[in-house]
């Protein structure tokens, strides 16, 4: 498959999380040029000691917000805690979280259905009536609050456990920036509205109207309303997270079609 031939596309995943998706794009032709905007940190000491004091036998629901969450939750990773808990039942944000979470030795309760978000978690009819039940949210820290408001709403007492941090990689951009001058760059893709505002400070404000210019896919409607507040002109919105979806959506771009799901 060379649908991609000569296309140069950005990955801005975290590190560990890039591969995939550059695989799936060397293999369509194109070349994939890894530029992380995201890096998944470690909690300081004094933090993962809040993580361990936490008392699971409280809850009655632990939702894993990201597959981050998952792989950095650190001393929850022995299942064998978790099963001891007749009680407690395990939500997943999306499908990339519950396979973590399986993968992890977890039993998955509940996953939200098409696709990935708070929103669509929500939705579930098993979050419908969840008055004075407690709701532990393991995620990073600084994420977003629709999760927690809308049960909150509805009657439920909610408590976060942050188990990592977001931050700026460390990054030489030099490559980028050139293919920029040269407007050799051929899509985007940003699978979180922080990447897309770190990929704004990483690259300057001197490459700001080159990049506005370049086609954006992302994986969320409300990413791109965000995208398209800060300015950029072509943005194609993937049907799910996934690595395969957001391919898809870079081939739609780059041959000019309808790229993805449209408002």
């Amino acid at each position: 498959m060379t649908s991609l031939q000569g296309v140069t596309v950005l990955v801005t995943r975290p590190v560990h999380q890039a591969e995939k998706l550059s695989r799936l794009i060397e293999d369509a032709g194109g070349k994939a040029l890894r530029f992380p905007t995201l890096e998944i940190a470690k909690l300081s000491d004094s933090e993962s000691a809040q993580v361990e004091a936490v008392n699971l036998a409280d809850y009655d629901w632990l939702v894993f917000i990201s597959a981050n969450a998952v792989t950095m939750h650190g001393c929850y990773s022995d299942s064998d805690k978790i099963k001891k808990l007749k009680s407690l039942r395990i939500a997943a944000i999306g499908n990339a979280t519950a396979l973590a979470l399986v993968k992890a030795g977890f039993v998955v309760n509940l996953v939200a259905e098409n696709g990935a978000s708070s929103e669509t978690l929500l939705a579930m009819p098993d979050l419908a009536e969840v008055k004075e039940q407690r709701f532990l949210i393991v995620r990073g820290q600084g994420g977003r609050e629709e999760l927690a408001n809308g049960l909150r709403n509805r009657g439920a007492i909610v408590d976060y456990l942050d188990v990592y941090k977001r931050v700026i990689p460390v990054f030489d951009n030099e490559s980028v920036l050139k293919l920029f001058e040269q407007c050799h760059l051929g899509v985007v893709t940003i699978t979180s509205a922080e990447a897309l505002q770190n990929l704004l400070t990483m690259v300057g404000e001197r490459f700001k109207k080159h990049l506005l210019e370049v086609p954006l896919v992302v994986v969320s409607h409300r990413i791109r309303i965000i995208a398209a507040e800060i300015g950029f002109k072509r943005i194609a919105v993937a049907e799910s997270p996934s690595d395969l979806a957001i391919l898809d959506t870079v081939i739609m771009s780059v041959k000019g079609g309808e790229c993805g799901r449209s408002e």
